[in-house]
């Protein structure tokens, strides 16, 4: 039998409940939140964490053993019911803030992602002929993914060498000093956006800082960045162009002249991702292989 362990969100200090609407359900749906000062609450049996920021109260549920084939980590509501943190988890907090889940912590090499193809898209550890696959060396900050968002391969990009899109969310690089953990739902603000091109597929990486971090106030564009995290935007893009080389491809190339770019376009990228996943989720473009549900 498959194990399976729970940890979910809770409040000590308020709660409420904020309304969406599921382009599925045809419905509001809820999602409660949470507040509380900056500790961690442990109890017999369970872990209850919460941050000082606003999290979606959502469960993360594992099931099978890490690093193995069967391993799943699902996204539960308040009734214990599985959705899914791609399609059911806001994008949008408000004032150039989202949602941002995180797929690989930080000093960790399994290639973790979203499951697009499954049911209630789990993540789950990456595949390739049938075995599980490891990045070559561990990646240096929190990756993952907006949700609501989806780079459409049928979208040829004018900007970025007429690419098309990989068929997958939006990918972030969170570059603030904590550790996240599988599943966990981070407030995020970005920064800059790299357009790196990936055997002939746009596939963005927004670069932003969970709001957690104590350098958050500091840093608002590009250009802080490199101010208060000196040499990181160039670490990212050397990361990603040369993580494939250990296993005989080629570097990943990137657009936009090879160099980030700022904060504004970063958030059109957003904005427009955000829309091919509202016309996917409507069904007014075919969605293949990828679930909905």
């Amino acid at each position: 039998m498959a194990a399976t362990r729970v940890m979910a969100s809770a409040s000590s200090a308020f709660s409420g409940t904020v309304l969406i609407r599921s382009p599925l359900r045809g419905k509001p749906q809820s999602l409660s939140i949470c507040f509380r000062n900056n500790r961690v609450l442990a109890q017999r049996r369970r872990l209850f964490t919460c941050t000082a920021i606003y999290n979606p109260q959502v469960q993360t549920r594992e099931e099978g053993q890490p690093e193995t084939l069967d391993y799943r980590v699902f996204f539960l509501d308040n009734s214990g019911k599985k959705i899914s943190p791609w399609h059911d988890i806001p994008l949008h907090l408000g004032d150039g803030v989202f949602n941002f889940i995180v797929e690989i912590p930080k000093e960790s090499s399994a290639k973790m992602e979203v499951a697009t193809d499954e049911h209630f898209t789990p993540i789950k550890q990456d595949t390739k002929k049938g075995k599980l696959r490891y990045y070559p060396y561990n990646i240096n900050w929190n990756y993952g993914l907006l949700p609501q968002t989806w780079e459409d391969p049928s979208l040829a990009n004018a900007e970025v060498e007429g690419a098309f899109g990989d068929n997958d969310p939006v990918d972030v690089v969170e570059i603030g000093e904590s550790r996240g953990k599988i599943g966990q739902v981070l407030k995020v603000k970005p920064l800059a956006a790299l357009a790196m091109i990936d055997e002939g597929e746009l596939d963005w990486k927004i670069v932003a800082i969970s709001l957690d971090d104590p350098r958050a106030s500091l840093v608002n564009d590009v250009d802080d960045v490199e101010k208060h995290f000196p040499g990181t935007l160039t670490a990212i893009r050397d990361w990603f162009r040369d993580y494939k080389i250990p296993d005989g491809k080629p570097a990943n190339k990137f657009g936009l002249g090879n160099k980030p770019a700022n904060k504004d376009f970063a958030l059109k990228v957003i904005t427009e991702t955000n829309e091919s996943w509202a016309k996917l989720v409507k069904r007014s473009i075919p969605a293949g292989e990828l679930s909905l549900v």
